[in-house]
């Protein structure tokens, strides 16, 4: 043989070797050294369950269940085994198109940034949809259904307590470190919320071997290598569940929130907000339409009034005004005031007394009883400048630091998420607004709940609190303890079992002038609609006025009717503040609804009079008039925002009326020769008040 072509052989040869080599190595990295085969071999034939854990059971103080569990199921999807693939007869079954299936799977596969990892593509089968697919489930490759704890609500109430849960978001995966999975639940409001370290547990899981037909057809390894779920753990509340029930019945069509705490132990024995809304709506296949709907309405059924709500206190205040002025010694409990009938001493008669004469604030407790406006307004500015603070802005530093004492302007800590702390006004506002230039007759109406006073239902129920403690209180919670308490668990309901001792150093005789003065409100002032035969009740009545800007006019609407309370006088046992928007005096509304709460908590029933005022006010439909209005504006402008996106005017129709006329309008989804007409309400009954204009619907 030739060299050259022992050279070439020789050459080829190494070639083939070294090829050979490489194979080798390759295969040994690929199912020794890596694990990346095997995963595949594993993803090929073993098919991972997650197994969900039930969530923990809230119980009431009584240890009714009042939020428990069912099993529903999500159909979950893995993008990259979906082939050879029937789409036509699996959206049959899902009832839906064949690009509402694309758009799910790119979904699925956007937010898990993967092909190979399983998500959900439909959660919370119904059982029609469930049975369907289990009848043909072994006809889709991918697709897979997962068990699911589903919240079930046994008493329909108790929805901004509660709160809901649902799928974790981005953000909510992001923020727990990748903890929470795509798939997983999470709690999103209320005690769900505060609580999910507690009533989440742990999810196991389930590794099944799959045939070639992707039938599940028994445990991989016989089950060793599966984990175990574990249930969440329970919470016991102070909750009264039927003193709930009655709350929110009796908060039927009102605009508002009702608080009622143990002042002995700051527990939350009801709250409400209305309008409330069933927590079923907020779980189950349903949900998120149900959620679509309530966020649009103006109303605001989602919003817990009773923790975010800023109302003027009004008269609810005075008993508070009284301690502050006792403890500085600007007046004694028999301080009187000369009240003509309005308050005339910063020179423009401002504000205004419902009494005029007859001694009606000639010492404190009269004060207190009549609701005396320039009784209250006096003693704020002699607060507030008091001589030994030097000047009014010192002494009004002063005065707003006992307001936080009383828990105004600050929040309180309740174990609910996205609590508000209302406005106690600080120094630099006014100074702000009057260039530094003001004195106490400028805010003279903060004596009276006013000005730019604003509190939560919370707050003032809590105050009571404070004054029926005579100086302290627990901040307000709603959980008493945890099933199985751990060392963390203690740590984090310690803040709720420790006495805060804020306003102890104001006297016995001082608190003892104003619970005396409370009494009077009920025994022969303007609160005597709040007596309960037997039991003595200390009560404050309030007013608030109420404006808001609508269509670009400010209107003067009916008065907000505040109420606060406690009871026994000597041995209380609740504390209840009570608010219902544009529902006029608080002697008519709010007095009533207190009493029954009261009564029913006390006596464990209530009497023949509070029996017919509670089928009276729970059939009152008290919603104010201006919601409709607001309502019409919100959804016409959202439809005349998606005509201008899309051209598309089905949803606008729904706001116009069609006459004939000849003139026709810029870029108007009408035909010619037609005119529109402005709804300016959809009232209760399907009637409507329109009026003619010009231009096209509120946008």
């Amino acid at each position: 043989m030739p060299v050259f072509n022992q050279s070439r052989s020789r050459i080829i040869r190494l070639i083939f070797l070294v090829a050979f080599v490489v194979i080798i190595v390759q295969l040994f990295y690929l199912q020794v050294v890596s694990s990346e085969y095997s995963k595949l071999a594993m993803n090929n034939a073993v098919f991972p369950k997650i197994i969900y854990p039930e969530r923990g059971i809230i119980y009431d103080r009584q240890g009714k269940a009042i939020l428990n569990n069912t099993r529903m199921y999500d159909l979950m999807v893995t993008p990259a085994e979906v082939k050879n693939f029937d789409t036509l007869s699996f959206c049959t079954i899902m009832s839906i198109d064949t690009a509402e299936f694309k758009q799910r799977i790119r979904n699925v596969v956007s937010k898990n940034n993967s092909r190979v990892r399983p998500g959900v593509f439909e959660d919370l089968l119904t059982p029609q949809m469930q049975a369907r697919f289990e009848e043909n489930y072994w006809r889709y490759p991918g697709f897979a259904l997962v068990e699911r704890p589903v919240r079930i609500y046994p008493y329909n109430v108790a929805a901004h307590i509660l709160g809901y849960i649902n799928e974790a978001d981005p953000k909510d995966i992001e923020r727990s470190g990748n903890f929470y999975r795509q798939g997983d639940y999470i709690g999103k409001s209320g005690l769900e919320a505060t609580y999910e370290r507690v009533l989440m547990g742990q999810r196991g899981v389930q590794y099944w071997i799959k045939d070639n037909h992707n039938r599940l057809v028994g445990r991989y390894k016989d089950g060793v290598l599966d984990t175990v779920s574990v249930a969440g753990r329970g919470l016991r509340t102070f909750l009264d569940i039927e003193l709930q029930q009655l709350a929110e019945k009796l908060m039927t069509n009102k605009v508002g929130a009702v608080v009622a705490i143990d002042p002995k132990t700051g527990g939350i024995l009801a709250m409400t907000s209305g309008p409330t809304f069933d927590p079923n709506e907020l779980t189950g296949s349903d949900k998120n339409k149900n959620y679509s709907r309530l966020v649009l309405d103006v109303a605001g059924p989602l919003l817990n009034r009773a923790i975010k709500g800023q109302y003027p206190p009004g008269s609810t205040f005075k008993p508070l005004g009284a301690l502050v002025a006792l403890d500085e010694g600007v007046i004694t409990p028999d301080y009187g005031f000369p009240c003509p009938g309005r308050y005339n001493l910063c020179g423009h008669g401002k504000p205004a007394c419902t009494h005029a004469g007859g001694g009606h604030a000639a010492n404190l407790r009269l004060s207190i009883a009549n609701s005396c406006n320039s009784y209250y307004s006096h003693i704020y500015r002699l607060a507030v400048d008091n001589p030994k603070y030097g000047n009014v802005k010192e002494g009004y530093q002063k005065w707003k630091e006992y307001m936080n004492a009383f828990g105004l302007g600050i929040r309180l800590g309740v174990d609910l998420p996205s609590e508000d702390k209302a406005n106690i006004p600080d120094t630099a506002a006014y100074n702000k607004e009057y260039r530094g230039s003001w004195n106490s007759c400028t805010n003279l109406t903060l004596g009276i709940g006013q000005d730019r006073m604003t509190t939560t239902p919370l707050q003032l129920a809590n105050a009571m609190c404070i004054i029926a403690n005579r100086g302290f209180y627990f901040t307000p919670h709603f959980v008493e303890k945890i099933d199985g308490e751990t060392d963390d668990d203690t740590a984090f309901l310690n803040k709720y079992r420790k006495k805060h001792k804020v306003l102890t150093h104001i006297s016995d005789d001082a608190y003892q002038s104003v619970i005396d003065g409370m009494q009077d409100v009920v025994t022969m002032g303007t609160a005597r609609i709040a007596m309960i035969p037997g039991i003595d009740v200390c009560a404050k009545t309030g007013t608030a006025q109420n404006f808001r800007v609508i269509d670009g006019k400010k209107l003067e609407l009916p008065n907000n009717s505040m109420f606060v309370c406690f009871a026994p006088k000597d041995n209380p046992r609740i504390a209840i503040a009570v608010t219902v928007e544009n529902a006029g005096y608080g002697a008519t509304w709010a007095g009533p609804i207190a009493r029954i709460l009261m009564e029913k908590f006390l006596n464990d029933t209530i009497q023949e009079k509070s029996e017919v005022d509670l089928e009276r006010i729970s059939s009152t439909n008290l919603m104010p008039i201006y919601l409709n209005r607001l309502q019409f504006i919100e959804d016409s402008t959202r439809a005349r925002r998606w005509f201008e996106t899309t051209k598309d005017s089905v949803y606008l129709r729904k706001y116009l009326s069609i006459e004939s006329q000849d003139q026709q309008y810029p870029n108007d989804p009408l035909p010619q020769g037609q005119r529109r007409v402005e709804l300016l309400a959809i009232l209760r009954d399907e009637k409507q008040f329109r009026k003619p204009t010009n231009q096209l619907l509120p946008g």
